[in-house]
């Protein structure tokens, strides 16, 4: 099992537009609009690492409104 979390930030004013979809997105299990240097903070868990990388590349990247996007992975 793989558990991320991938920090999103978003174009002024889109954060609470772009929190839905993000929670729709297959992987992700949490999404919250947070105060700091990312808008958005989404919790992923999938099987392969390689499905985080479609989570974020092909699904949070391609949303209007995100400008920016940073994944960690959990070690443990």
């Amino acid at each position: 099992m793989v558990h991320a979390f991938i920090m999103v930030k978003t174009a002024a004013g889109k954060s609470e537009g772009l929190l839905a979809s993000i929670r729709e997105i297959e992987p992700v299990v949490e999404a919250h609009i947070v105060a700091g240097n990312y808008d958005i903070i989404a919790e992923v868990d999938t099987e392969e690492v390689y499905e985080v990388l479609k989570a974020v590349s092909t699904d949070m990247q391609s949303l209007e409104g995100v400008t920016d996007t940073k994944t960690y992975i959990a070690m443990d």
